[in-house]
């Protein structure tokens, strides 16, 4: 169960393309100027299970799928049951928003096995005074858009560029 604000299809803001964004609740980041501060508290979720959101997705068969909020991580084990799915049943790819840095993330089991099933994670608090509206699907300079499976591969984190995210 993913405690879930809001499903979102065909959104442009949330990665490249069409994107199903999966907003869940919870974030305790509380970083200042964030553009989504409703989605801090847990409770204001509604609890969904990973068939009723599944069929969400499904339901936009041309759309790739985003986890966002809120922050994803806070309920890794829904999201990881969900990535698991999506992987299963479709071959859409995943992009996941989070307040945490990715170096935080692998060191924490729950958290590095949800990565293991992400495509692109943009990783980083949004730090109001390096915000920078130019940036593609990040709001401030210090996130990162990271390739999560070739920075498994190799040990280290592996940025995209605009360019690469663009051609995506």
């Amino acid at each position: 169960m993913i405690s879930v604000l809001d499903i979102v299809h065909d959104t442009m803001v949330d990665g490249p393309g069409f994107r199903t964004s999966v907003y869940c609740a919870g974030c305790s980041h509380a970083c200042p100027g964030c553009h989504n501060p409703q989605s801090w508290d847990m409770e204001a979720g509604h609890r969904l299970s990973t068939d009723d959101i599944m069929r969400e997705i499904i339901s936009d068969p041309f759309a790739n799928v985003t986890f966002t909020g809120g922050d994803p991580m806070f309920q890794a084990v829904g999201f990881l049951d969900l990535a698991k799915a999506i992987r299963r049943e479709t071959d859409k790819n995943i992009w996941c928003f989070t307040g945490f840095r990715f170096e935080q993330l692998v060191a924490k089991a729950e958290q590095r096995a949800l990565l293991e099933h992400v495509d692109v994670l943009m990783d980083g608090p949004f730090i109001l005074s390096l915000r920078n509206p130019d940036l593609l699907f990040r709001g401030s300079s210090n996130q990162r858009a990271i390739l999560v499976g070739e920075s498994l591969r190799q040990g280290r984190v592996v940025e995209l560029s605009d360019e690469d995210i663009l051609s995506m």
